[in-house]
């Protein structure tokens, strides 16, 4: 009865278009990569500064392995504090301009944890309708009161503050740019209610640090707010090429976050070898402009194109740009016409975003060279005109 019941479940998955396979990577992960035995343009990548298969991160961990070995071999409590976490936390705390950092094994632990060991039933959490599914998770987790805002609607943040309590702890969380839509909170905006409400705020830079600042720090700086954010998480995984997550914020929330944060505390450190190449990641992004100024020059032509060529690109202002195809089955079609043709751009369906919202995600990198950018708008044109797209 058990798997018949999973069974029918993968059924109606399906039947509605919305289920989902595992397919196979043959190669490192750049501009091009082995996908399902074939070269294919990667456009649906985090990859978004290209490195991820960097020499320098690479001998970075060969230099690593060297020196601490492969493993952490227990929790960081235990005997698991490598010399490499501290030193990245160092650089992470001076990069982002706080008062200390705490590093964890993913984004999603990261969230889980610092949501649910900082706040409890008694709290109010304020979240965008569209954060990510690992905000979603830590709040439940914590088991506060949930109020969420329409997305990026401050008027509605606002009353939702003016109508609840001050006298219990209150927290604004929220991506600082929303990985399916590709736009941007507005900080400024929010850490002006924050304050005149008497609220906490926490972000969520992972597709914006390395992207988004004028050395990659991120939204908050971005918008020179970042002395007036109470906690910022964010990721290795995808501009730094590298892996795991991290928190930076003040000594007395790093303190307690290694005394309560279960994700924390009952979880193997990192690899040294993973926070050595993110550590040297870190160091490119700060010191090495060049990168960045690439991605964002490919960024905006991509887009105005897209947009020129009449697709529905939403709101997006980063590298991340949705096609609008709301049917589901259209999408995946064109996903699929687009890999036959030789490009890689993934359908994104329900449940990772809301219902008639499918879209193709593309994903701009550094590493993209103009023909790149212009063989994949052909494509697309030629594609989305023989789908009624455009």
């Amino acid at each position: 009865m058990f798997e018949q019941n999973l069974s029918n479940i993968l059924g109606e998955l399906e039947q509605q278009g919305l289920k989902r396979a595992l397919r196979d990577t043959q190669s490192a992960q750049g501009p091009r990569i082995q996908f399902d035995d074939r070269e294919v343009l990667n456009f649906c990548s985090n990859n978004y500064l290209g490195l991820a298969n960097d020499s320098r991160l690479g001998q970075s961990i060969v230099e690593s392995i060297q020196r601490e070995g492969f493993g952490s071999a227990a929790s960081r409590l235990v005997c698991g504090n490598m010399p490499s976490h501290r030193a990245l936390e160092e650089r992470m705390a001076r990069f982002k301009g706080t008062e200390a950092c705490l590093t964890y094994s993913s984004g999603y632990m990261a969230n889980v944890g610092i949501i649910s060991s900082l706040f409890g039933k008694d709290d109010i959490i304020f979240s965008d309708r569209l954060n990510h599914a690992s905000i979603v998770d830590g709040i439940r987790l914590s088991g506060a009161t949930l109020k969420r805002y329409r997305h990026l609607d401050m008027e509605h943040l606002d009353q939702l503050l003016e109508s609840t309590s001050a006298l219990r702890n209150r927290c604004i969380i929220t991506d600082s740019v929303f990985s399916m839509d590709g736009d941007v909170a507005p900080l400024d905006k929010i850490t002006e209610i924050a304050q005149r409400h008497d609220c906490q705020v926490m972000i969520d830079e992972a597709h914006a640090f390395g992207v988004m600042g004028d050395h990659g720090q991120g939204c908050a700086h971005h918008f020179g707010v970042q002395d007036q954010i109470d906690i910022q998480m964010g990721t290795f995984s995808k501009a730094a090429g590298s892996f795991g997550a991290y928190v930076c914020t003040s000594r007395l929330i790093r303190d307690f976050l290694i005394n309560r944060s279960r994700s924390f505390i009952y979880t193997t450190g990192l690899p040294p070898l993973v926070t050595a190449a993110s550590l040297k990641a870190v160091e490119i992004i700060e010191e090495d402009q060049s990168l960045r100024q690439k991605l964002w020059d490919n960024t905006h032509y991509m887009r105005a194109a897209l947009r020129l060529a009449g697709f529905n690109t939403l709101s997006s202002s980063t590298p991340i740009i949705p096609i609008l195809i709301p049917d589901p089955d259209v999408c995946v079609t064109f996903s699929r016409r687009m890999f036959d043709q030789g490009i890689l751009i993934s359908a994104i369906r329900p449940p990772t975003v809301p219902k008639g919202t499918s879209r193709l995600r593309l994903t701009v990198m550094a590493a993209h060279t103009k023909t790149d950018l212009d063989l994949t708008l052909n494509r697309l044109q030629n594609v989305g005109k023989d789908l009624g797209v455009i």
